[in-house]
């Protein structure tokens, strides 16, 4: 397999709040044409829900295009928009796609979405660890300035007619 795991992750994209691929990269990544991955797709619709697989819209893939700087319409590009495929999109493939290279980067792609969903809890974890903290942290100095303010309240006052100590200095 000639693609890193750094490489497979940059192919990964957040679009209607799920992590999905893109038909070209998926079929760069298999080695077949974009254009076969997706007949594959189409002879086998079924296997392929919302859930698993959606066209993106224009707007989307205008978005999607701008970011990723791909090739304009009439110049070899897309003609229409992607598909887009989740995790679950993505092993459904590997029953589709029977080549060795497919079953190899299927793997190496499953993997990587399990890194990043260990991440993603990792991080809610650390988040909910550091509002805790905060909030302690919070009642802490309540209760610290709650003390400061009795202990104001109960220092005897100085009297202002006092003797005072010490030498006075005349500058």
């Amino acid at each position: 397999m000639n693609f890193e795991i750094d490489q497979i992750k940059e192919m990964i994209y957040v679009i209607r709040g799920q992590k999905v691929m893109l038909d070209s990269d998926l079929a760069r990544l298999y080695g077949v044409e974009t254009k076969r991955l997706n007949e594959q797709v189409k002879r086998n619709f079924d296997r392929f829900p919302e859930d698993f697989m959606f066209q993106l819209s224009f707007e989307e893939f205008l978005s999607l295009k701008s970011q990723i700087a791909t090739s304009k319409t009439g110049r070899g590009g897309k003609q229409k928009q992607p598909l887009v495929f989740t995790e679950n999109g993505v092993a459904m493939l590997s029953g589709i796609l029977n080549s060795k290279q497919a079953i190899e980067v299927n793997i190496a792609i499953m993997r990587i979405f399990t890194k990043l969903r260990s991440f993603m809890m990792l991080e809610k974890e650390l988040v909910t660890r550091m509002n805790r903290l905060e909030s302690d942290t919070t009642e802490v100095f309540k209760v610290v300035f709650e003390k400061l303010d009795c202990l104001d309240e109960q220092l005897p006052a100085l009297k202002k007619d006092r003797t005072k100590i010490g030498l006075e200095s005349k500058d």
